[in-house]
């Protein structure tokens, strides 16, 4: 039989996505560029750089990058804005945030497309990506009165930087909630990607009253404005422990409010388990946007003498894994594929993971599976260097870094161990996690395993996820730094309460769990 040949879904190319966006917000897309948002206007400024798509390497717009002196005058406008801001009432607060969700709800699908080209979203992912980000807020504004008891706005604004996974569900969502509760927000855009989708985001939010700020620019140029300002009321990252820790140096050294969520080794351990058709069907999910978020698992820690029985489970769930071209079809009138994951971010971030793939299979590490893209859904002649099969190794050297840290993409480890305390070691190997997972058949095994587990959330057998509405969210150790979130939680880190207050966190000097 032929293979297929696939074509583009009619409507979905970027050239489609950007007039649209054109249409929508022309204040905040200029011909081929998009704009910076301070001091309540849309400014031409910044150095915009190129960049193209994971999705098959073609063009797209890339961040306009201010330098320092400019970012100094958007953190200045941005506390005047923040003194007005935190004087209006509650309920105008919440009206105008409300406004903010229906147009975002309006242009649902725009902002989905913009995801799938920007990071390389799978559609249904995207589109979850968006609606977690509307429904979320949503509950907020529902609910904010009590939240805000006996609770004001920050002195100043809140500085957000963020990776790009998550741009809708945790850096917008989190931007309008810190509005609902007072403040004024700035946002960094992501280096690697979003900013269209965030400019849109933003421009919506921006018309409503919103106070906002969006600026690009690299780290190292814009820390001593977005992080160091006195202006600065609280700074809200996500992102890798390195940059994390350079934060966190300085946010200590000023006293300043902080959130800053980190990555750690999330991690699955087996033992004394047996419920295998369910791992099964759990092993794909755990596969969602090729594990390029902060609560993937990509480290099984198992029993030796229930390997066999989890490599029968899991070796054909694994294979089963679907990756392509997030917007090819067969037929015009198809709906768009259901993937598990496209490309990763980058090509460079492909060929990164592959190279430490083959460096630690060098070292010792047994290749358990290797995925490949032949018979994957790609366009003919499309640009693949993005795109990484799923990979499975066991024993990683302790020389690699797939040893020790978190690959962000869809490499899985295994480590085999024999007794309870390499299990618990194993699961702690990275000094602290934001979700864990032990998958056992009694239940007193887990609970009396599960508190010596360094990790903020423990699942039963599940996975456990960063979580929307009411449900908390940290992490143990090096993987968080600053307050909780999460719920009222999130609220709490943005304003300020009794003169003697201890928010629950990891800080300096204490941590306070929920």
């Amino acid at each position: 039989m032929a293979p297929v040949t696939l074509t583009l879904k009619p409507g979905t190319a970027w050239s489609d996505a950007w007039q649209r966006c054109r249409a929508v917000a022309p204040e905040a897309f200029r011909d081929d560029r998009v704009l910076n948002l301070w001091a309540s206007a849309w400014k031409p400024d910044g150095r915009a750089l190129p960049a193209t798509s994971p999705v098959d390497g073609s063009p797209i717009a890339g961040p306009p990058r201010l330098d320092a002196p400019p970012a100094g005058q958007a953190v200045r406008a941005s506390l005047d804005q923040h003194r007005a801001w935190r004087h209006v009432p509650l309920a105008e607060r919440r009206a105008r945030v409300a406004a903010t969700l229906d147009a975002l709800t309006e242009h649902r699908e725009l902002l989905a497309l913009l995801l799938v080209w920007e990071i390389g979203k799978p559609w249904r992912l995207a589109q979850a990506d968006v609606d977690r980000a509307i429904d979320g807020v949503r509950w907020y504004v529902d609910g904010i009165g009590p939240m805000l008891a006996d609770r004001t706005p920050l002195p100043g604004p809140v500085s957000n930087i963020a990776s790009w996974n998550y741009p809708m569900s945790v850096l917008v969502h989190a931007m309008l909630v810190q509005a609902l509760a007072g403040n004024a927000v700035i946002a960094k855009t992501p280096t690697d990607g979003g900013v269209a989708c965030l400019t849109l985001a933003s421009a919506l939010a921006a018309r409503e009253g919103i106070p906002v700020t969006l600026v690009s620019g690299s780290g190292s140029e814009l820390s001593a404005s977005l992080v160091r300002s006195p202006e600065i009321g609280c700074v809200s990252f996500v992102g890798g422990r390195d940059t994390g820790a350079r934060i966190a140096t300085a946010v200590a050294d000023l006293g300043k409010r902080h959130i800053l969520e980190q990555e750690g080794l999330n991690t699955w351990g087996i033992w004394n388990y047996s419920d295998w058709p369910t791992l099964t069907s759990l092993i794909p999910k755990l596969f969602d946007y090729g594990k390029q978020r902060c609560t993937a698992y990509p480290r099984f820690v198992v029993q030796r003498t229930l390997f066999d029985a989890f490599l029968a489970a899991y070796l054909p769930a694994v294979r089963s894994i679907r990756t392509g071209h997030p917007l090819a079809v067969e037929n015009p009138e198809d709906p768009l594929p259901t993937l598990d994951f496209g490309p990763l971010i980058n090509a460079a971030k492909a060929k990164e993971l592959a190279d430490q793939v083959s460096e630690a299979i060098d070292r010792g590490a047994v290749p358990l599976h290797r995925g490949s893209l032949v018979g994957a859904r790609f366009l003919p002649g499309q640009d693949t260097s993005a795109y990484l099969p799923p990979v499975t190794l066991l024993n990683p050297p302790p020389s690699s870094p797939l040893h020790h840290a978190e690959p962000f993409g869809p490499v899985d480890t295994i480590v085999l161990v024999d007794t309870e305390a390499e299990l618990l070691a194993a699961m702690n190997a990275s000094n602290g996690a934001l979700v864990a997972t032990l998958s056992t058949d009694d239940p007193s095994t887990y609970e009396r395993l599960s508190p010596q587990i360094r990790s903020f959330k423990v699942g039963h057998g599940k996975p456990r996820s960063r979580g929307d509405r009411d449900e908390l969210f940290g992490g143990f150790g090096a993987s968080w730094r600053g307050a909780f979130v999460g719920g009222e939680l999130l609220v709490r880190s943005v304003t300020e309460g009794p003169h003697d207050e201890r928010l629950p966190g990891n800080f300096p000097d204490y941590h306070l769990m929920p």
